[in-house]
């Protein structure tokens, strides 16, 4: 496909997100400016990321640093001006963490205070190199369905991670992010991320976040106070297109 369809296509994909959003926050009672949209560009090339970027997206998110690291050098490269804001929304392994904070402003997967030193351990190191000048906004990553294999934290031990993680110096605590359990009714189990992120804020006022949502379930996501929701499929199609 060429750029002028690929761009029209993806313009077409965005207009109908854009609207089931705004459908969603109408019928929560909530403004549209409350939630942002964070396009997943995992597996898409470069290129994609970049007409996004034109078609006025803003924020950008990637499941994997070893893909995430060159595609976003080349999207500055192809958009000098653009300056997305990258989120990491995969699970991290810390090896990765001096990598992602060279081009990640934002972790939304953290889950363990090993992976919180980790992290604060890079930035240090970042700034030092003067890589960056700002901490790492970082969500935990809630489990709600305790498979050890989707990663994600305990709700019972998301305070005590909290705590940790405003400690480290270098991570600002934005708030929680979940992935609905599979096969499970995504409004019950956001309604549980809701009443954890409550909780979360009678300590951390500032960690007001709560991202939650995806192509399939971003509507039950928004009524029950999801403030960012992720999205993939619905914008940029199915996976056969694969970064090179």
């Amino acid at each position: 496909m060429n750029t002028v369809d690929r761009k029209a296509e993806l313009a077409a994909n965005l207009a109908e997100v854009e609207a089931r959003i705004a459908a969603a926050c109408r019928a929560a009672g909530r403004a549209r400016d409350e939630v942002k949209l964070v396009a997943v560009t995992k597996t898409f090339p470069a290129s994609d990321a970049a007409l996004l970027t034109d078609l006025g997206v803003v924020h950008l998110g990637e499941n994997r640093d070893q893909e995430a690291g060159p595609k976003a050098a080349e999207v500055a490269g192809l958009r000098p001006d653009a300056a997305p804001h990258w989120h990491l929304v995969g699970r991290l392994q810390r090896n990765k963490a001096r990598s992602v904070v060279e081009w990640a402003q934002e972790v939304q997967s953290l889950d363990s205070a090993r992976l919180a030193d980790a992290l604060a351990k890079a930035v240090r190191a970042a700034r030092d190199a003067q890589i960056r000048d700002e901490p790492l906004d970082v969500l935990i990553q809630a489990s709600l369905d305790d498979d050890p294999e989707r990663g994600g934290c305990p709700l019972g031990e998301l305070a005590a991670l909290a705590e940790h993680v405003t400690h480290t110096g270098e991570l600002r605590l934005r708030g929680l992010m979940a992935v609905a359990p599979l096969g499970a009714d995504p409004a019950a189990a956001f309604e549980r991320l809701a009443r954890a992120g409550e909780r979360l804020r009678e300590d951390h006022p500032n960690a007001a976040d709560v991202s939650a949502g995806m192509s399939h379930d971003l509507e039950q996501a928004i009524t029950h106070g999801s403030t960012c929701v992720r999205v993939g499929t619905a914008l940029l199609g199915g996976r056969g297109l694969a970064s090179p």
